[in-house]
């Protein structure tokens, strides 16, 4: 059986609206609270690499960090490398949720149809 761990932040809207979903699917899952257990600079890389996803995927856009630290333009000039020292720094970067199967990087952020399709 598959493991599903969901990387959150309790304070979080999306991240109670995933939650709820999980529940009312009957999926179990393990919690991890990013702000305690922030993700660090091995599993970006490998997340971003497994997702295949740009890099500007994995940022909080709408968070107060995001905005503070202009990350917008930074998106633009940094490499990979330094972004990603960025985003182990605080898991308020990171946008999340983040699910992982069986430790892989599956989705971030909550859509439920995308939820529906990866995890059902």
């Amino acid at each position: 059986m598959d493991k599903i761990t969901v990387i959150c932040y309790p304070k979080c809207s999306t991240c109670v609206k995933a939650e709820k979903w999980l529940k009312e699917q009957g999926i179990e899952y393990s919690y991890r609270p990013i702000k305690e257990e922030k993700p660090t600079e091995k599993e970006l890389t490998e997340w971003i690499r497994e997702s295949g996803l740009p890099i500007s995927r994995f940022f909080n856009t709408s968070g107060l960090l995001y905005r503070e630290h202009n990350i917008k333009d930074k998106l633009k000039v940094l490499s990979q490398a330094e972004l990603i020292k960025i985003l182990a720094s605080d898991g308020m970067f990171v946008k999340r949720p983040v699910v992982l199967r069986n430790g892989k990087f599956i989705l971030n952020g909550f859509k439920e149809g995308e939820w529906e399709r990866e995890l059902k």
